[in-house]
């Protein structure tokens, strides 16, 4: 039995919408675009020679404006034709974030192919798996080694062009490998380059997105130009943005989140985007390019916060309760703008304590920021409550690749970080069985590729799509509760979420890894991989500092015994996805010894 929450709903805001929908729209509209194509070539209109990428090239930093942009896609569709691809043929880009990757989405989606993100850091049997499920017949990849580790993993027929962007191979050892340099040389470059619009069916498929499954092969999620534009649009009525923003980009763009909030919205909002040059690099480029939004995952902020704790704890007493006031001031001061909290005399303090300590803050995050919008997990209460408290926004939302993918995100004016906010304009909800999200709206995929038996398993016939997620909703928002598949039945009968105990464990910062083992058992075992700081921790002491930071959960909750894992979980060794989920099944299979040995004390 489901029962229908939510139905499709205006704009949720105090303030009235700055545009009127039925008429104009202060960006692209979905309606205006039809086609991502049709986007670039609006954009292209609109504001030619305003900025559009920027990247750090062999010795400092380039830019491209959106006029440049669009004739380097389209010298790239004509080397795209000159490989004879047809629209509806599949493309596969396995590149990191950078103007070669936008320039050839843009390029295929152009002329009516199907683009096919990979992970850059994923396995070669997995990259493998999908080129030849998708049986893409284009690749480019950044050399020759990693097509030669993807090829020994499988025959892949029906690729008939691999572009390398560095590097070259022999042509009688792979006829079909090109460097990059070589495969734009083949058609003439022309002075007036013109980029072509063929596909203008907003309802064709634009690209299928393979999810990094904990369990089993990865699926092909199939999405359309009018799933993405939708969700574009919808999630750019929410969280405004505009030409003056600039956007810092370093989630991959293989991964939805950042491919249609941090890609394509900025397309249609105008905004900048700046290519990052990788998580290490990730503080001096802040400082460079000074973003005034970012896109990410709560382990960015949860790694600031440990850094200003650790700094924190070696100040004075007096120093340290300066920064606690600010962030509880700031805290309360920002609960009473949302609603929350009444008005009271010292929140006048609030500003200039922010000025004190939040600047230094926001000045590491290059001191323009807007604010951040996070996904991909949920963000600790603490976490929210130091950035938030500190002046620096933090606005969670909800998603999947299934839906294109935001379905939920707190607003500006209407935010709740306890929550991941209120669904999208349009979206409508409804919870079923087990308390599981199911979701109806016009991002919601075509299906999973060549995979009707699993289509048909998430996605009925009335186009509810059944999530897996647990939630509650509480005053329009959406409050997530866990997986349905993750829930942990103990042999007393008592039910507990296995992500939510691990997270919880994983802020200490002695564990960098962890996960709980108690389905079937009378009591719960962990098994952890500790931090350095944390190597040569007695079992006692690591069960105290667990089970103090599960005060929260019911009392049956409390870990009772705990094992050490002999090696990280990574992606390398198979233990993670490429987006860094933990391969639960694949953990247990590995660590026999070490689960054996998570036994209930009498």
């Amino acid at each position: 039995m489901s029962t229908l929450l939510f139905q499709p709903h205006p704009i949720l805001s105090d303030k009235p919408p700055s545009y009127d929908p039925g008429e104009s729209c202060p960006f692209i509209c979905e309606r205006e675009a039809r086609t991502l194509g049709g986007l670039l070539v609006t954009r292209v209109l609109r504001s030619p020679d305003n900025l559009a990428y920027r990247w750090f090239g062999e010795r400092d930093w380039q830019g491209l404006t959106w006029s440049e942009i669009a004739r380097r896609a389209g010298h790239w569709q004509r080397a795209l034709l000159a490989d004879g691809l047809k629209p509806g043929d599949r493309v596969a880009i396995m590149l990191p974030n950078g103007p070669d990757w936008v320039s050839l989405d843009l390029a295929a989606l152009g002329l009516g192919l199907i683009v096919v993100p990979l992970f850059i850091n994923d396995r070669a049997e997995n990259a493998a798996y999908c080129l030849s499920h998708s049986e893409a017949r284009f690749l480019i990849l950044p050399d020759p080694v990693l097509w030669r580790e993807i090829i020994a993993a499988g025959p892949l027929p029906a690729i008939t062009r691999v572009v390398t962007v560095t590097g070259s191979m022999r042509p009688d050892s792979d006829p079909r490998v090109q460097d990059l340099e070589a495969w734009l040389a083949r058609p003439e470059p022309l002075e007036d380059e013109r980029y072509e619009v063929r596909e203008r069916d907003p309802h064709a498929v634009a690209t299928i997105c393979y999810t990094s499954g904990t369990t089993g092969r990865p699926k092909g999620v199939t999405l359309t130009h009018r799933n993405i534009l939708w969700n574009a649009e919808s999630g750019l009525r929410a969280v405004h943005a505009d030409e003056d923003d600039r956007f810092l980009s370093f989630l991959p763009l293989s991964h939805m989140l950042e491919r249609t909030v941090g890609y394509y919205i900025p397309i249609m909002c105008g905004a900048t985007v700046s290519f990052a040059r990788g998580i290490s690099e990730l503080p001096d480029d802040l400082l460079h390019e000074r973003p005034t939004i970012l896109i990410a995952v709560p382990r960015i902020f949860e790694r600031i916060e440990e850094t200003v704790l650790v700094t924190l704890s070696a100040e004075s007493a007096l120093k340290r309760a300066i920064f606690n006031s600010a962030v509880a001031l700031g805290w309360e001061r920002f609960q009473h703008r949302m609603g929350r909290a009444p008005w009271c005399p010292r929140q006048w303090l609030a500003a200039p304590l922010q000025s004190l300590i939040g600047d230094k803050l926001r000045a590491r995050l290059g001191g323009r920021l807007r604010f951040a919008i996070i996904g991909g997990a949920s963000l600790a209460e603490h976490t929210s409550k130091l950035f938030v408290g500190l002046g620096i926004r933090l606005l969670q939302g909800y998603g999947m690749t299934e839906t294109s993918p935001v379905i939920s995100v707190n607003r500006l004016d209407d935010d709740d970080p306890s929550t991941v906010g209120i669904p999208l304009e349009d979206v409508e909800i409804r919870i079923g069985d087990d308390h599981e999200l199911q979701v109806r709206s016009p991002g919601v995929m075509r299906g999973y590729w060549k995979k009707a038996q699993a289509t048909e398993a998430v996605l009925d016939a009335d186009g509810w799509l059944h999530t897996g997620d647990q939630v509650a909703l509480r005053d329009r928002r959406l409050h997530i509760i866990g997986r349905v598949k993750d829930i942990m039945v103990m042999s007393t009968g008592e039910k507990l979420s296995a992500p939510d105990m691990e997270t919880a464990i994983c802020h200490d910062p002695w564990i960098d890894q962890a996960i709980v083992i108690g389905d079937q058992r009378p009591c719960i075992g962990a098994l952890v991989v500790l931090d350095e700081a944390a190597k040569g921790a007695s079992e006692a002491e690591l069960l105290d500092r667990i089970n103090a930071l599960l005060t929260r959960f019911p009392s049956y909750a409390r870990v009772q015994t705990v094992q050490f894992s002999p090696e990280p979980w990574t992606i390398d060794n198979e233990l993670l996805t490429p987006t860094l989920k933990i391969r639960r099944h694949a953990v247990l299979a590995r660590f026999p010894e070490q689960i054996a040995k998570l036994e209930c004390r009498r």
